[in-house]
C-alpha cells in the first residue's frame, strides 16, 4: 500500500527510539514496544459501496479501549494476522466505544479485510502521525473538498469541526464520487442535507435519472462554487488526480498554498519512522505526517 522509499535524507529513529518514545508518539495508548498490536474484535461491519467497507472494532483489552484517544486525521495499521496490515485513517468520533477505520479493497491486505466477519480478530497499531491543527484553524472558515474514499480520511475531522462548530466561522463541504450509490457514508450525507448550518454541494460524474445535485467533476465544481478564500482553511483528499486538479483550481480562486491542506497516509508502510519506505526528501509521512499543508509539500522533491 505504500511506496518504496530510498531511504535517504532525514536521520531514521532507532528502535530504541521509538519505544522510548512509544507514550508520546502514541497518545492515549500505553508504552510499550510499537511494533507489536493490540488484538482487537470487529464488532459490526458496514458495506458503504461495492467495495468500501467499514470495520467498527474494539480492543481485546478494556483499559487499551479505555485510553485509547486519537486527533483528527491520525491514522492507523489495521492488520490480519498471517497476511499483512496496511494504513487507513481513523473514521470513529471520540465519544464512540469502538475505534473505526473504511476500507476499500485494493489489494492482498485489503481483500482479506474484506472477507472477515463479525467476531474475528484483527491488529490495530494506532494512533500514528499527526492530525489536523483544528485548533489553530479557531475562527476561520473550513472549506472540506474530498472524492471517494478520500472522504474517510477526512471524516474524523469533520466530525470535530461539526462537534465544534461553535469555534469555526463556518463549513462547507464539497464532495464528489463517480455516481450516487459510490457516495461513502451516506447516512452523514444524507444527515448534512437537513442541517441548516452545512453549505453542502454534492456532485457526481455524469448525469443519471433522479439526480437533483451538482453534476461534474470536483475541480470544476468548485470553481463554480467560488468560494471567497478570506480567512478560510481548504481542507483536500481524494484520488491523486482530483487533487492535482482541484490544486490548480484552488490557485486561481487565490487560495494560497499556506491555507489548503492534504494528507498522505497512503504512503505509510512502518507507521514509526524505521523502515524508510515513506520518505519523500528530507520528510518522513509517517513522523512528520501524514498531514501537511501544500507549502509544506513544494518544498519536497517531485515525487507525490
Amino acid at each position: 500500500m505504500a511506496d518504496n522509499g530510498n531511504g535517504q535524507g532525514k536521520t531514521r529513529l532507532t528502535s530504541a527510539d521509538v519505544v522510548a518514545g512509544a507514550t508520546t508518539a502514541r497518545a492515549g495508548k500505553q508504552a510499550g514496544n510499537p511494533y507489536l498490536p493490540e488484538v482487537a474484535t470487529i464488532v459490526e461491519i458496514v458495506q458503504e459501496t461495492s467495495n468500501i467497507k467499514t470495520f467498527r472494532l474494539r480492543f481485546d483489552d478494556t483499559q487499551v479501549q479505555k485510553d485509547f484517544s486519537f486527533k483528527p486525521g491520525q491514522v492507523g495499521q489495521l492488520g490480519v494476522f498471517g497476511v499483512g496490515e496496511s494504513t487507513f485513517a481513523i473514521t470513529s468520533r471520540p465519544t464512540d466505544d469502538f475505534v473505526q477505520f473504511s476500507v476499500m479493497r485494493a489489494g492482498e491486505v485489503t481483500k482479506a479485510l474484506h472477507n472477515l466477519s463479525v467476531g474475528d480478530k484483527v491488529g490495530i497499531r494506532a494512533p500514528m502521525g499527526n492530525g489536523f491543527p483544528v485548533e489553530e484553524w479557531k475562527g476561520k472558515k473550513i472549506l472540506f473538498v474530498m472524492g471517494g474514499i478520500g472522504s474517510a480520511a477526512l471524516k474524523a475531522t469533520i466530525e470535530y469541526t461539526l462537534a465544534h462548530l461553535d469555534d469555526y466561522k463556518g463549513i462547507s463541504i464539497l464532495y464528489g464520487a463517480t455516481a450516487p450509490e459510490n457516495f461513502t457514508y451516506q447516512y452523514d450525507v444524507d444527515e448534512w442535507q437537513k442541517r441548516d448550518d452545512i453549505d453542502l454541494t454534492l456532485t457526481i460524474d455524469r448525469e443519471c435519472d433522479g439526480w437533483q445535485c451538482e453534476v461534474g467533476l470536483v475541480p470544476a465544481i468548485l470553481e463554480k462554487m467560488n468560494p471567497d478564500p478570506a480567512e478560510t482553511i481548504a481542507v483536500l483528499c481524494g484520488p491523486p488526480i482530483m487533487i492535482r486538479f482541484s490544486l490548480v483550481s484552488f490557485r486561481k480562486l487565490g487560495f494560497t498554498d499556506e491555507q489548503t491542506y492534504t494528507t498522505l497516509e497512503k504512503r505509510m508502510k512502518c507507521g514509526i519512522g524505521i523502515c524508510g519506505r515513506c520518505n519523500v526528501g528530507p520528510k518522513y509521512v509517517c513522523v512528520d505526517g501524514p498531514v501537511f499543508t501544500m507549502a509544506e509539500l513544494a518544498e519536497l522533491p517531485d515525487e507525490l
